[in-house]
């Protein structure tokens, strides 16, 4: 997985897969999911992310443990 934050567009894209795009759909304003051909999302792309996000240029990644 992959997380980038454009400044110059201020946008912010979670890449969950590289794969090829197929089909991208604005289901809510500024949230652009990115499905491939078989349907399974690979990124999601939010605009305007400053004014969505708090801190759009920091990520904190936390891996929880796995439950016994």
């Amino acid at each position: 997985m992959k997380v980038v934050y454009d400044r110059e567009t201020d946008t912010l894209t979670i890449i969950f897969a590289d794969t090829p795009v197929a089909e991208s759909d604005e289901e809510k304003p500024g949230m652009i999911p990115d499905y491939d051909d078989s349907g399974n999302i690979v990124a999601l792309e939010i605009s305007d992310a400053s004014c969505r996000i708090a801190l759009p240029d920091r990520v904190e990644y936390q891996l929880l443990p796995i439950a016994a």
